[in-house]
């Protein structure tokens, strides 16, 4: 069963959402504002947000802005303002559709079901590895640490995601090169230590406090020891 949360302030509205969501087999839960939504989403993983804009305390949008950092489910915005121009600026920043006051609960049901069958088959096709604030995307060959991309070379994707696709593991540095350059290890470990520091470099900048790359002195590399999720 797909869960649902509802971000709506108006209660009546909230509740005729939720109403015929949970008729259309779905499992919904409703908050009424933007920081109780953000303390949600913290708590419990949702399939999809439908998010209203006009929200006490924070925005709708401020609220958007803050979900995409970290937060990959769909959201659908719904709200009375029916400006182009809002609507382009709010898919801009993250939102997968919206819908406009006044609505027909059909439609909002229908548009729901459809969102979340484009979200499956796109998480169908592809796997996100997560560690820490990075998401490594094995489709698109990206790599974003806090929700910011992070320009890597070729040669450094390659042993980032060799380290997270074996949790754990450590890696010589004569497994890094025979993995990553695709060559035989002659005992020239330049290449490796090289593309490992500007790897560091690239990860300390994108994010001071957190470490990610480990050497076990004597053997090789690993990931420091943080669980690693792959969804």
């Amino acid at each position: 069963m797909n869960s649902i949360l509802v971000v709506e302030d108006n209660e009546d509205l909230n509740h005729v959402l939720a109403e015929a969501l949970t008729e259309s087999g779905f499992k919904v839960t409703s908050v009424y504002t933007g920081t109780d939504c953000l303390v949600e989403i913290k708590k419990q993983s949702y399939d999809l947000i439908l998010l209203d804009i006009m929200l006490p305390y924070k925005s709708g949008d401020e609220i958007l802005k803050e979900l995409r950092l970290f937060y990959d489910a769909p959201v659908i915005i719904i709200s009375a303002k029916d400006l182009v121009s809002t609507k382009i600026d709010l898919l801009k920043i993250g939102a997968d559709d919206y819908i406009t006051k006044p609505f027909d609960l059909n439609e909002v049901v229908a548009r729901v079901e459809s969102n979340l069958r484009r979200s499956k088959k796109y998480t169908e096709e592809r796997k996100l590895y997560r560690y820490k604030s990075l998401v490594l995307d094995d489709q698109s060959k990206s790599v974003a640490v806090g929700g910011v991309d992070l320009e890597l070379t070729a040669k450094e994707y390659m042993i980032l995601e060799l380290l997270l696709k074996s949790s754990g593991k450590v890696f010589t540095k004569a497994n890094v090169f025979e993995s990553v350059w695709k060559e035989d290890y002659l005992g020239d470990d330049n290449a490796v230590k090289t593309h490992i520091s500007n790897l560091r470099n690239k990860l300390k900048k994108a994010s001071p406090q957190e470490e990610y790359i480990e050497t076990v002195w004597g053997i090789g590399y690993r990931l420091y020891k943080d669980k690693l999720s792959l969804s």
